[in-house]
């Protein structure tokens, strides 16, 4: 099954109010493992940067002054992320922010029945304390210092390890791998040969059979199809 790591960054808390996009991250996981494949772009936001915005993320209006419009990289967006569901930490808020933004240029809202809120699945199995994306990394011992700031690609990744620790998936790579690894061993780094409780219907007719044995009998006095053959 293939997900959608997302995470932005933007010019404030209220898109209804005029804050804008400045930065996308994505991470692709197949069947619940990443695959190093990732989407990542900066957004000129066509406005000022308030300070507060700033000195969470440290990215600049003078900086993203040359970066392109959400406009140019929708396509290359939408392509990246298919019919996948997004995983989100607090999806309501980046998903309301890349829908404003699609909007603007008159395309189609993504469908919230696409989400997966990380956030809402922290509080269900963690009730009762924090779960912030810092607070998730240190309760699975994931190493989160190179977030010294807020970056969209960073905290994607960094969700994405979560996500798998968060639903169990980590726990049943762990277990599968020890099976496996516990199998091999005893036979000698070989897997050991599983008997089926049914044995499967056969897939050679008697006709298949009979016709084979007319083809061997064209070969010759001994053809070597004989000691396959039982005689």
């Amino acid at each position: 099954m293939r997900e959608i790591v997302l995470d932005t960054e933007t010019t404030g808390l209220d898109p209804l109010r005029g804050d804008r996009l400045v930065e996308i991250g994505c991470v692709e996981i197949i069947n619940r493992m990443p695959t190093g494949q990732t989407f990542h772009r900066h957004i000129n936001p066509e406005r000022d940067m308030p300070a507060e915005a700033f000195a969470v993320h440290g990215l600049s209006g003078e900086f993203l002054a040359d970066k392109p419009l959400f406009a140019h990289v929708v396509e290359e967006f939408l392509e990246f992320i298919g019919d996948a569901p997004l995983v989100i930490h607090n999806a309501s808020f980046d998903i309301g922010f890349i829908n404003a933004e699609l909007d603007r240029i008159r395309r189609p809202a993504i469908a919230r029945d696409r989400l997966v809120d990380t956030l809402l699945l922290a509080r269900r199995k963690h009730p009762g304390v924090s779960n912030r994306l810092d607070d998730l990394c240190s309760r699975y011992a994931i190493d989160n210092s190179r977030r010294t700031k807020h970056g969209a690609l960073l905290d994607a990744e960094l969700l994405a390890e979560v996500y798998i620790d968060l639903i169990g998936a980590r726990q049943s790579q762990l277990i599968l791998a020890t099976e496996v690894r516990e199998a091999r061993a005893g036979g000698h780094g070989e897997m050991p040969r599983r008997i089926r409780e049914v044995a499967l219907a056969p897939r050679v007719s008697d006709e298949d059979r009979a016709a084979h044995r007319a083809f061997v009998a064209t070969l010759g006095d001994k053809p070597i199809w004989n000691d396959f053959l039982g005689g």
